[in-house]
């Protein structure tokens, strides 16, 4: 009797175990089929891919997506419309952002972009002067390094991972909703926050809830100038000079007047206005970089309705700027052009009257 029943558990316990394991390779086989974040392939063509998580999924397009150019850069970047690449230019567009993007963040892309695409004809690159003096190898975001590396011991991380398969795998087939690549991880604002009366609330609750050190004094010029460098020779000019027919178009953003304000305020207005000088400068020593200076467009960074808070401008800002990478509006020559629009925007910063704006709110 006492060996039947043992005999029994035996036969249950293998049963309870191989189910498991049926499972644990059911949930491992559905994940590198559909594959949501393209790490083994490229997006299977009638599965509704839901692009919103770039840390994870950006390392997947850039290796298995078809394309000839990217977008890189941070959230300055995510309102770009890839078909307005395609219309303007020709180019087949990915977009590969990432929020806050440090100069680290985007080395890490551009190393699984040339791997898998050395024939890339076009990098954008909207540069963020303010994040060009973190440390060298600083990221915004801690990166799931399973998804970025060659092991595949610890891709059991990405097969057998509950989040994926249900909010990427299983969540997108009960409702599906055809991805449009052309518009990944754009902004959720609508057309109603880019408004001044939604931004300036928010700004000058913030702007008066500072601690502020009435001793400090203005940054001196180059305050950031040794990182700008490091930064650069680390992490940006070594692709720019490893693929010399790449065409590298860098672009800087138009924050609007109160990001300047900001800038007054922490001391460090002339340090900031001379990143632009220092990378432009270190820039045009390669013929195939293409600079374009949007800082100083008055029209565009005074009008707090063309926002949704203090730098994130409207997307219709996005498709002015690609038609000027088509055809060479506000494209700088040399670092004659850049200081000239360096001291257009210290003007128009100077003019504003902050004071004013900040009265009515």
């Amino acid at each position: 009797m006492r060996e039947k029943i043992k005999l029994e558990y035996n036969k249950f316990v293998i049963t309870v175990m191989s189910v498991g394991l049926c499972v644990v390779l059911s949930v491992a086989v559905l994940t590198y089929v559909v594959d949501p974040f393209f790490h083994y392939h490229a997006p299977l063509e009638h599965f509704p891919y839901e692009i919103d998580n770039q840390l994870s999924q950006n390392p997947g397009m850039a290796r298995h997506f078809d394309y000839d150019s990217v977008i890189l850069g941070s959230s300055m970047t995510v309102n770009f419309n890839t078909d307005v690449f395609a219309e303007e230019m020709g180019l087949k567009t990915i977009k590969l952002s990432y929020s806050g993007a440090y100069p680290k963040d985007v080395s890490n892309i551009e190393q699984v972009i040339f791997d898998a695409h050395p024939e890339t004809r076009v990098v954008f690159l909207g540069v963020d002067v303010i994040n060009y003096s973190a440390a060298t190898d600083e990221v915004k975001f801690p990166l799931p390094e399973y998804l970025y590396d060659s092991n595949l011991v610890n891709d059991v991380n990405y097969l057998l991972n509950k989040d994926v398969l249900l909010d990427y795998v299983v969540r997108p087939a009960l409702d599906p909703d055809p991805t449009d690549l052309a518009t990944v991880y754009s902004s959720w604002w609508t057309d109603e926050y880019y408004n001044v009366n939604y931004v300036m609330p928010e700004y000058v609750r913030d702007f008066r809830a500072r601690e502020r050190d009435l001793t400090e004094t203005d940054k001196p010029q180059d305050y950031f100038a040794q990182a700008i460098c490091d930064n650069m020779e680390e992490n940006i000019l070594p692709y720019v000079r490893e693929h010399p027919d790449t065409r590298f178009v860098i672009f800087y953003p138009p924050y609007s007047i109160l990001f300047w304000n900001d800038m007054i305020d922490e001391h460090r207005l002339e340090a900031t206005l001379y990143e632009y000088e220092l990378i432009s400068e270190m820039l045009f020593d390669y013929a195939n970089v293409e600079i374009y200076f949007f800082a100083d467009e008055e029209a565009i960074i005074t009008d707090l309705n063309n926002y949704a808070d203090y730098t994130h401008y409207h997307p219709r800002y996005n498709d002015y700027m690609t038609r000027c990478f088509a055809d060479g509006t506000d494209r700088c020559h040399d670092y004659a052009e850049v200081r000239g629009h360096v001291n257009n925007l210290r003007r128009i910063i100077w003019e504003y009257d902050f004071d004013a704006l900040l009265a009515e709110w």
